[in-house]
């Protein structure tokens, strides 16, 4: 049986189900715009091969994570899984994908530069890259599993240096997602205030993790005591892709290339 952690949303665990579906909407919101070919970096646990095979030519999966690709692969026999720590993507040949995704991996990536240049190296000429990360201004604690969060601009100015064209888009969602978001904001702020020494922007990450998932895993499931079907009822149709991504808890940006 797999092991859940926080960081990697499970669509198994009912108090993970407003991050599974924030996660899903991205997938949902790419099934339009992905064509030919697909590469999909950080593939996770399959979110991306059930909701993007069928859009596509055909579809190749990395993740760093040996154990998900090995499940991947027997779950599904005739599609295309590695594993590999990137970047660089030093075994994929240029202007090999029509499609690139890779949905909250950018925040985990030391040279982001150097990721998004490998996608742009890896696109076919007037391929697309979709790629989504949190928005730093919604970011309700430090989380040491992200090596940066980004605004707006930042990341705007960052694929702009790299990409031909670069829009940008945001993930929000209606009330129902807000109601949530601002439950889990007081609740969270109500164990930060025991953090008087600001020690969580101040400890090194890896000192972090192991608090961190402690007490998100916990924060979660109180806030599932307490909310019940508005915890499980919501959906990715609540969450909306929307025009201006400062509004947004995700960034989503559609990325070309000449």
């Amino acid at each position: 049986m797999a092991t859940y952690t926080t960081e990697i949303a499970s669509d198994k665990l009912v108090s993970d189900n407003p991050i599974h579906q924030r996660l899903l909407k991205a997938y949902v919101a790419a099934q339009p715009l992905v064509k030919g070919d697909l590469l999909e970096i950080g593939c996770g646990e399959g979110r991306g091969v059930q909701t993007l095979r069928d859009h596509v030519k055909s579809y190749h999966g990395l993740d760093k994570i040996g154990e998900v690709i090995d499940k991947l692969k027997e779950q599904y026999p005739g599609v295309k899984f590695e594993q590999a720590v990137i970047p660089p993507l030093e075994h994929i040949p240029s202007n090999s994908y029509d499609s690139v995704v890779s949905f909250q991996v950018i925040e985990h990536i030391e040279k982001d530069k150097l990721f998004l240049e490998e996608i742009y190296r890896v696109l076919k000429p007037g391929g697309m890259a979709i790629i989504s990360t949190p928005n730093i201004r919604h970011t309700l604690s430090r989380n040491p599993w992200h090596v940066r969060e980004y605004t707006a601009k930042e990341l705007e100015v960052l694929c702009g240096r790299i990409f031909d064209k670069v829009e940008t888009k945001g993930i929000g969602g209606n009330e129902k997602v807000w109601v949530y978001h601002e439950a889990n904001r007081k609740s969270v702020n109500r164990i930060m205030r025991f953090d008087i020494f600001n020690l969580q922007y101040r400890l090194p990450a890896s000192w972090l993790k192991v608090p961190y998932e402690f007490l998100n895993r916990k924060n979660r499931d109180k806030l599932h005591q307490q909310q019940g079907n508005s915890v499980s009822n919501i959906s990715h149709e609540d969450f909306k892709l929307v025009d201006y991504p400062e509004q947004g808890l995700d960034l989503f940006y559609i990325l070309k290339k000449n």
